[in-house]
């Protein structure tokens, strides 16, 4: 196993995660360059894929642009992600949806995480249609 390598950029990136939840490395980079300008985009996706390796965040469903998403809650759960805003919330229904699907596909064991689209609360109330 590597050692593992808590550098200042890592230390801040994991606090940036915490406080966004879920966060691209585009949205990490513009939050860590507000500390240290001189940081790269490289930088910024060698530290998160090095904390993702070391399990302390997850890599979440892909923004709709197809970019990669970091999942500030470690322990295991599904998301809910926006068609519209294309915002991203972390959600507990596995354990009540998976029966209904497994039954309803004649019992297969179904395995992996569930993500369920549709549209928020708040671009509900914007009067947004998908």
């Amino acid at each position: 196993m590597k050692p593992s390598r808590d550098t200042k950029y890592s230390k801040e990136l994991l606090s940036a995660i915490g406080d966004l939840g879920h966060a691209t490395n585009a949205e990490l980079l513009v939050q860590l360059r507000s500390v240290f300008p001189e940081v790269s985009a490289t930088t910024v996706h060698r530290a998160t894929a090095r904390l993702a390796d070391r399990g302390k965040v997850l890599e979440a469903p892909v923004s709709k642009h197809g970019c990669l998403r970091y999942d500030s809650t470690t322990t295991p759960h599904d998301h809910f992600i926006c068609s519209v805003c294309d915002g991203i919330r972390n959600i507990n229904i596995a354990a009540d949806i998976l029966p209904m699907v497994s039954s309803a596909l004649g019992g297969c064991k179904i395995t992996g995480k569930l993500v369920i689209y549709g549209t928020c609360e708040r671009c509900l109330n914007r009067k947004v249609t998908v």
